[in-house]
This record gives C-alpha cells, structure tokens and sequence, in this order.
C-alpha cells in the first residue's frame, strides 16, 4: 500500500520543474497530516477538486515559465467546477460569478471587444500565470471548509520558492486570504497588486478599477518578459 507521500508524487509525474519542491514539502508532518484528513473526508463527503486534479496548477505552469500568479481563496465548491487552478473552471462549465466579475475587469482595462465565452484559464497558464488558491481542497456547498486543516504552511512554503525566484514576478493577491499569505513575498524586485476579491460581495469594494491585467503588462514588458495575451 503506498504511504503518502508516494500517493502524492504519483500524482507530480507530469510536474518536473515542480518536483523537487513538492518532494520536499510530502516529507513533512504537516503534509502528511493535510492529505490523509482529505483522503478521509473524501470517503464520506464530496470533495473538491478530483484528487487528481488537486495540483494541476503545477502541471499547467511550470515552475520555469511563472512570470504571474493569481492567489484567490479557495476552490469553487460546486460540483464540476473546481479543477486545480484558481478561478478556472472546465470547458463547457458555466461561468462562474467570481470570473465573470474577472473578465468585466479584463474588458473594462485592456478593452477585449468581447468577455471570454469559455471559463478555462489553461490559456493564461499555459503563458506563465500560476493559478492558486491559499486552500487545495473544499466541502460540496461549503465554502473556505478546509481553510484551517493545514493548507496555509504548503502554500506559503510555494510562495516562499518564488520570492526567492531572481526573476521580477508579479503578484496579483485577490482578497483578504491572499492578501495575508502574500506577505511572504519581501523580495523587492516583485510586484504586488492587493485588490478585494472579485467575488459578487466584495468587487465593488477595489476589484473593479484596479487595472491588474494592464498592469501586469506594464510591468513584464519593462522587465523585458513577453505580455500576458489575455
């Protein structure tokens, strides 16, 4: 029977520039500890997303190719939503409130003459957008439900690898819950865009008007990375 760890580098086989960091972090106690209560939970309870599903924000963006990463919450909790990348939903899934708020903003700042009709952000991953939330795992119909199982040391000790990164990043932290994990990021040659979350109850509150995707743009080009084609 394989012990933790070897469940969780089973699931890295196709996330080679992430891999020595993960094998690193499935040796600890607290990982160890994290992936078992959520194995559990998944015996008697719906879980998001897919156990195989839980990290492919690694898979979609290499560790080597990151020059943005988006930090929302957690994942969607509805069924069929969530898989492994913040905000991001499968094709032929509805829109959820939260991304469509996202490409209002997208529309509003960069003038795409029409909103995204698809969901999936694999395209912005596939440039160099890391797309993760400071939660891994959720109830059905319970959202920040995992939020204090043990989640927040993985994704700081992620954050803590790109900080040190000598590559200039950028940092979108949407919300309180990124906006508090994000204090990790010290190296001064990162940029930082802390807006409220783009959630229907809270856009109004600074999402809106805050230009991130202009930004950002600004930002890589004067760095002397390619644009984000979002």
């Amino acid at each position: 029977m394989l012990n933790e760890r070897e469940k969780f580098l089973n699931l890295m086989n196709n996330y080679s520039s992430w891999r020595e960091v993960i094998e690193d972090e499935a040796k600890k106690p607290y990982f160890k500890k994290v992936m078992q209560y959520v194995d559990r939970q998944r015996t008697v309870k719906n879980i998001y997303p897919l156990r195989k599903e839980m990290f492919s924000c690694f898979q979609k963006c290499p560790l080597s190719k990151v020059k943005v990463v988006i930090i929302g919450q957690d994942p969607y909790h509805g069924e069929g939503q969530a898989h492994g990348m913040s905000f991001s939903v499968k094709e032929g899934v509805k829109v959820p409130p939260s991304l469509q708020n996202i490409f209002k903003e997208l529309k509003e700042d960069i003038g795409v003459k029409e909103l995204p009709q698809s969901g999936n952000l694999e395209r912005w991953a596939r440039q160099g957008v890391l797309l993760m939330n400071t939660s891994w795992s959720v109830e059905k119909g319970k959202p920040a439900s995992h939020s204090n199982i043990g989640w927040m040391e993985f994704t700081e000790n992620i954050l803590k690898v790109l900080n040190n990164l000598d590559k200039p990043l950028v940092f979108l932290l949407w919300g309180s819950h990124a906006q508090k994990v994000g204090k990790i990021i010290t190296n001064p040659i990162h940029l930082k865009i802390e807006t409220s979350h783009p959630s229907p109850l809270s856009a109004h509150r600074g999402f809106f008007g805050s230009k991130p995707f202009s930004k950002t743009n600004e930002f890589l080009q004067k760095n002397s990375q390619d644009e984000i084609n979002w």
